[in-house]
């Protein structure tokens, strides 16, 4: 029973020498939902979301005159044979298409 005893006496003094640390309170960030208000004071997100909205529609009307040309293209070329402005054509397709995904992903 004594060694018992000067093992938890030995523990408890172990542990009032060291103290726990400090812990800094957590920091309060601005709510995340605080919307900047433009000089005009209108919602800088609606603004940005109709911009976007506005490139997407005219980058969709842009994919869709390139689309019908490639499509045209295809069509009367030989079997075998795709000219480089053909070619060009469908990284446009491609870029056009990036550009309306990341502005409707954000």
């Amino acid at each position: 029973m004594k060694p018992l005893c000067l093992i938890l006496l030995f523990f408890c003094a172990g542990l009032a020498q060291n103290p726990p640390p400090n812990v800094p309170p957590p920091t309060r960030f601005p709510a995340e939902d605080a919307d900047p208000k433009l000089p005009n004071g209108r919602s800088q997100r609606d603004a940005i979301a109709r911009e976007d909205h506005k490139h997407n529609l005219e980058d969709a009307a842009e994919l869709v005159k390139l689309a019908t040309d490639l499509k045209a293209d295809l069509e009367k070329d030989e079997a075998f044979v795709v000219s480089v402005k053909t070619i060009k054509k469908t990284d446009d397709i491609e870029k056009l298409a990036r550009n309306i995904r990341g502005r409707l992903k954000r």
